[in-house]
């Protein structure tokens, strides 16, 4: 699309012709007087139909120059199409649990009973999808805790590697503490400007390896202002069989530890959540979208480009034009002068 930034300029665009009638033409002079050597030198001024189409000429090409001149004050310029401004976001981390008991199958998801990955993997994938705007990375944690993808508004490839991690991957025990620490790291490291900085973490146990205790990595991050929303993950009851015989029931989610989680959310300024089934799971992914809602889109942004030095360019290029056309006239009319005073 083609606008004028200054569209009022183009008001201008008849000064010249109204200067030209407004000013008062020139008194005659009644006692001039021109010697001339001969007549013959009015000859030249007698060919009337030439001067006038060179004048005609003159005119309309001051005249063109004169309107690109106005144009290229109005400001032409070239409308791009809408596009989408990046929304300045969060700094959200999630932190996934590899251990090995979240192999435990006490999760529905699609009518079939699956383990308690396979149910994050589904539920965090959508969650990641809504989270447009903000920078997103991904921590896998087992025995140990590992940078699977840094800070990135990549979504997809947070969600692909995502889908890619498997149990045990970082090894059998818990390291809640490490994961804690390495997200406040690499957080503070980055230095990313974001005006919220969010760590999710979801696990199913106790802190029972590492190096940093969860209190510990919680207090590293309260002074970074990293906020900690952690969630507790497996049912607490389930029914296996019996080695004498029937069925009988247990709680699978016997080694979380509640406490922990609970006051590492607190002391961040986050909250604890469980996350007993698959439908709870996806609620809660949920409530954290409400408490951290996503920016919303700024609006639609066009790139405009300047094309004022095209019609300026163009006014510069006649009137140079312009100016060598009447001196060569002036030269030649001269000359011509010149030559029949000798011959007279």
């Amino acid at each position: 699309m083609w606008s004028l930034a200054w569209p009022w300029a183009m008001l201008v665009l008849p000064l010249p012709f109204i200067a030209r009638k407004m000013m008062s033409e020139s008194p005659t002079l009644q006692d001039a007087g021109l010697k001339v050597p001969t007549l013959s030198l009015f000859s030249v001024l007698s060919q009337r139909p030439e001067t006038e189409n060179l004048l005609n000429w003159r005119f309309w090409l001051a005249a063109t120059a004169w309107i690109l001149l106005v144009v290229a004050a109005a400001r032409p310029e070239r409308i791009g199409d809408e596009l989408d401004v990046p929304v300045s976001g969060r700094n959200l981390m999630l932190a996934v649990d590899l251990s090995g008991s979240m192999d435990q199958k006490d999760f529905e998801l699609g009518n079939r009973r699956v383990d308690r990955l396979t149910a994050t993997k589904a539920v965090a994938s959508d969650f990641i999808s809504r989270r447009e705007g903000d920078r997103i990375g991904l921590i896998l944690f087992g025995e140990r805790a590992y940078l699977q993808v840094p800070l990135t508004l990549d979504r997809e490839t947070v969600k692909v590697l995502l889908l890619e991690a498997f149990i045990g991957l970082a090894g059998e025990k818990t390291a809640i503490g490490d994961a804690i620490t390495l997200a406040v790291k690499r957080i503070h490291d980055q230095q990313v400007d974001a005006s919220e900085q969010v760590l999710v973490l979801l696990t199913d146990g106790a802190n029972t390896a590492g190096e940093i205790d969860p209190m510990k990595a919680a207090q590293l991050a309260q002074q970074v202002g990293l906020r900690i929303y952690t969630i507790g993950i497996g049912a607490e009851q389930m029914q296996v069989s019996s080695l004498i015989g029937g069925n009988r029931n247990i709680n699978p989610s016997a080694d979380l530890d509640e406490e922990t989680l609970t006051g590492i959310a607190e002391m961040t300024g986050g909250r604890y959540f469980r996350a007993k089934d698959t439908a709870g799971l996806q609620d809660i992914y949920r409530l954290v979208d409400e408490l951290e809602p996503v920016d919303e889109p700024e609006a639609g942004f066009r790139p405009v480009k300047s094309l004022y030095y095209w019609p300026l360019g163009g006014a510069f290029a006649l009137a140079g034009l312009l100016c060598v056309v009447s001196r060569l006239r002036s030269q030649a009319l001269r000359r011509l002068a010149g030559a029949e005073a000798d011959a007279g």
